[in-house]
């Protein structure tokens, strides 16, 4: 242990002591800094049953800063506890930040590997993509996923191929036929987002394989990339930086979606599809998925936004911002690619009302509602006095409907999509977020609000509604 590593355990016990506790929109069932901001969830995995969450931290500043690797540990994805923080900034080739990475297992254990960010100085001298930092890839080893070994830098930007910037980041590493394979997502020196595929016989030496990357440019740089196969479906998910044109102009500053591949991406010979997203509402970033010890592919997102001017959060005041979406099951029904909330959430709801047509609820703040047997796409939910969720003209909508009142809506507006007809709607509302699953889950909107007023209104002619506070 370094004398810097000492110091930045005292500096983050000392803030996270001395952290306000106003748990006015403090979630129950989302993960979130003690104090802080937080990010991209990273590592996620199951070890010997346990369920493990890292996640990008910065406890000195609630807008962020230097970056660690925050912990938190589940038998169920439900009830979390927080193990501190494992992986400091505190080497020659991390000191700028711990960045985004995954875990993978095997033999028992678990090989975390992460980008170590560098900004070799603040100077207008550089421009940060082509000079002045190194994006280092790190490996980190655990047999017990509690107690971890020494860091080893593995690849350093000279190992990366020299049409790239020094935009190589976000590991995510699988085996296949005997070999292992470590995605990163890259930019080029020509302003084009691809993922840059690596290949190791040993989990440590690494050698470049193959890229994956679209006919035309999709992009200048594809973050946090994934890949992963569901009921026979290949899936390469990836955070897409500079998407322009009249598709994307109302939406959020960076997109979260995948493409479906036919074919290999390993061996060259693949086709991508169109680019769908994960999620089409406000607040969702840097998803990274993890197989489970029964099989599900399970998901979790960032409920947030880098680089948007466009609102604030309101538990900046309190001393945290951000915090991940509910833990989501990714599957296939009817051909199409869905997510719902995980199964472990059924155990922890309390049946309160099961009615027809409307439902008004007055005091909810956490809780489930699910809408079904919709007819004629009839369907209108206002949450917290201010929040519309509707289906209209064959757009499904989150609406602020009031903009003067900044207190809820912290400056968002609206996020929608088209869809040709509406069949059922589930709402899993949080102390300070909705995740709505749309047609099982073939749609998702997600977004973090702030209400001050826990009504709920529901309007869905002939269709059956059920409401079921969550216990935490």
């Amino acid at each position: 242990m370094t004398a810097l590593t000492k110091d930045l355990i005292k500096l983050t016990a000392g803030a996270e002591k001395s952290s306000s506790r106003d748990d006015r929109f403090r979630q129950k069932l989302h993960l979130m800094p003690p104090v802080g901001w937080l990010n991209d969830p990273n590592g996620l995995c199951q070890l010997d049953g346990v369920y493990h969450a890292f996640f990008q931290y910065s406890p000195f500043h609630v807008e962020g800063g230097v970056k660690m690797w925050g912990h938190y540990t589940s038998r169920d994805m439900i009830d979390w506890e927080y193990q501190g923080v494992p992986l400091y900034p505190d080497q020659p080739f991390d000191c700028s930040g711990v960045y985004s990475g995954c875990a993978f297992i095997e033999g028992g254990e678990m090989y975390l590997y992460y980008t170590g960010n560098v900004k070799l100085e603040d100077s207008d001298d550089y421009d940060y993509i082509n000079s002045g930092r190194e994006s280092n890839t790190v490996l980190v080893t655990s047999a017990d996923g509690m107690h971890f070994g020494h860091k080893k830098l593995i690849m350093r930007n000279s190992d990366y191929p020299s049409d790239l910037t020094l935009h190589v980041r976000d590991p995510k590493v699988w085996k296949e036929n005997g070999t292992y394979y470590m995605l990163q997502g890259a930019r080029t020196k020509a302003d084009i987002g691809q993922a840059v595929i690596f290949r190791s016989e040993d989990k440590i030496h690494w050698t470049i394989h193959s890229r994956v990357e679209t006919a035309e440019k999709f992009g200048y740089m594809w973050e946090c990339p994934d890949y992963f196969e569901v009921d026979g479906k290949k899936i390469l998910s990836a955070s897409v930086q500079g998407l322009t044109g009249e598709e994307w102009k109302d939406r959020n500053v960076y997109q979260s979606g995948y493409f479906e591949v036919k074919g290999d991406i390993l061996s060259g010979e693949y086709s991508l599809s169109d680019y769908r997203l994960w999620d089409y509402g406000f607040d969702y970033y840097a998803p990274q998925s993890f197989e489970t010890e029964d099989g599900r592919r399970i998901q979790i997102g960032w409920m947030g936004m880098p680089d948007c001017k466009e609102y604030t959060n309101r538990t900046i005041e309190d001393g945290w911002q951000h915090c991940f979406t509910f833990p989501r099951e990714v599957f296939v029904k009817d051909g199409v690619i869905r997510q719902r909330p995980i199964r472990e959430l059924d155990k922890n709801k309390k049946l309160v009302k099961e009615t027809k047509n409307c439902l008004e609820v007055q005091g909810c703040a956490v809780y489930e509602a699910h809408i079904c047997h919709i007819r004629q796409n009839q369907f209108r939910a206002v949450l917290a006095e201010d929040l519309t969720v509707e289906y209209k003209d064959n757009k499904f909508a989150l609406v602020f409907t009031d903009e003067r009142n900044k207190k809820i809506s912290c400056g968002r507006n609206i996020r929608c999509a088209d869809i040709d007809c509406v069949e059922d709607v589930r709402i899993l509302a949080d102390k300070s977020s909705v995740e709505i699953f749309v047609n099982d889950g073939a749609y998702v909107f997600s977004t973090r609000y702030y209400p001050e007023n826990e009504r709920m209104v529901i309007e869905a002619e002939g269709a059956e509604i059920t409401y079921c506070e969550l216990r935490v």
